[in-house]
């Protein structure tokens, strides 16, 4: 076995093991379907929706369906967990809403986007292995389920006290923060496909817009859709479930230091780097927040 392969295989056992550790944080004080907490419920379906989606997308050997079964699989486990949980109050309601306008939007663009291109280059080897690719559709697992964390904790929490003023204003900073974020990158991406559309644009960056302000304009958006979820679902969490609001923080994280703006950021540097428009854009735009820069 090649150690690529065993390191997948060491990948697939800590992502589903982190996993369990959140569904067990999570699940405290929640409601209960027979003896299984809800929560741990959901999350055992977030990892069976993309174990049994990978088997098709593995003899296929195609990612075309990977973002949308993303997509898919949090609309599918909100939807349940306010169904089976909570109800329609107002929180879970609100929750649920917004999780589906979100997860709609972007997985119909990804979709859309790798139709068009015609893959995904980020999966042109790995989709060759089973355990490499096994483990691309299990670290999925963890990004929805660190991502949806602490939407997924409000609503399959008891609700038993009346709202207090505390949670009427959260719900609506949270609910205007969310706005703002989801805004933001919306905008973006339609901003950059119109730009890529026009066939004056082709080899070229895009400066003009939100990408006029931030280099990465969705990214910026995607991090405040998640902190205003975390602080509409903040009034229902307590004790253990405290930890599901590393939801913005991980998103964070992996947009500005695994994944996203580091990786976007080398691909830039080498293909524009050295040009004096781009340089010049480099100097004069923000990184991530839009105006805020930092001098070297």
């Amino acid at each position: 076995m090649k150690k690529a392969d065993i390191m997948s295989i060491f990948g697939v056992l800590i992502s589903t093991a982190i996993g369990t550790g959140i569904a067990f944080a999570g699940s405290y004080g929640g409601i209960l379907i027979g003896k299984i907490p809800l929560f741990a419920l959901c999350i055992i379906i977030v990892f069976a929706i993309q174990w049994i989606a990978f088997i098709p997308a593995f003899l296929l050997k195609t990612e075309k369906f990977f973002d949308l079964t993303g997509a898919l699989t949090y609309i599918t486990v909100i939807v349940l967990g306010v169904v089976l949980g909570t109800g329609f109050t107002v929180r879970s309601t609100i929750i649920m809403v917004l999780v589906i306008i979100w997860a709609s939007r972007l997985g119909f663009f990804l979709f859309r986007r790798v139709l068009k291109v015609g893959e995904d280059k980020r999966f042109e080897e790995i989709k060759k292995s089973f355990f490499r690719f096994l483990m691309t559709w299990t670290i999925q697992g963890v990004w929805v389920t660190f991502t949806l964390a602490a939407a997924l904790a409000t609503v399959t929490a008891f609700e038993t006290t009346p709202y207090r003023i505390y949670d009427w204003i959260l719900l609506a900073i949270g609910g205007v923060i969310w706005l703002t974020g989801f805004s933001f990158e919306a905008i973006a991406d339609l901003q950059k496909n119109k730009f890529r559309a026009n066939p004056a644009n082709k080899g070229k960056f895009i400066t003009s817009g939100l990408w006029s302000i931030s280099r990465h304009p969705n990214y910026f958006g995607e991090i405040v859709i998640w902190i205003g979820m975390a602080l509409i679902a903040l009034p229902s969490l307590v004790t253990w479930r405290f930890i599901t609001l590393i939801s913005p923080l991980f998103i964070a994280l992996q947009l500005t230091l695994i994944s996203g703006v580091n990786m976007l950021e080398r691909r830039s540097d080498e293909k524009w780097g050295g040009q004096e428009d781009y340089e010049g854009y480099k100097k004069k735009t923000a990184v991530l927040i839009p105006w805020l820069r930092f001098k070297k």
